[in-house]
């Protein structure tokens, strides 16, 4: 599925589920939970916390799904073709960014 497919089917999953979508400002509170909950499962899995007994059972990719969908949300609301988007920054990533990473010491 590419990203213009997926913003479609969230459209299609608000209008039959969702009622309406939320404001833009709700959405991006709800952005900033989700993120915090894959940022949450990350830091005690991944990073230096020890991760507590209730957060073993969390699935990371449900996290970052849900970032996912409210991020498809965003797009809808605002107008955006997330894929255009996408596709123009990548282009712009990779002609800034082709030799930039090679010379870095830290990631050797």
């Amino acid at each position: 599925m590419n990203i213009q497919n997926a913003q479609a089917e969230v459209d299609r999953w608000i209008k039959a589920h969702g009622v309406r979508y939320f404001n833009e400002l709700t959405n991006m509170a709800q952005l900033t939970e989700e993120v915090g909950e894959v940022a949450r499962i990350i830091a005690r899995r991944y990073g230096e916390q020890s991760e507590k007994e209730s957060d073993k059972e969390k699935d990371l990719g449900e996290e970052l799904a849900d970032v996912l969908f409210v991020v498809l949300c965003l797009a809808n609301q605002t107008d955006i073709d997330l894929q255009e988007a996408f596709d123009k920054k990548l282009a712009l990533k990779t002609k800034r960014d082709h030799d930039r990473h090679h010379g870095n010491e830290k990631l050797k």
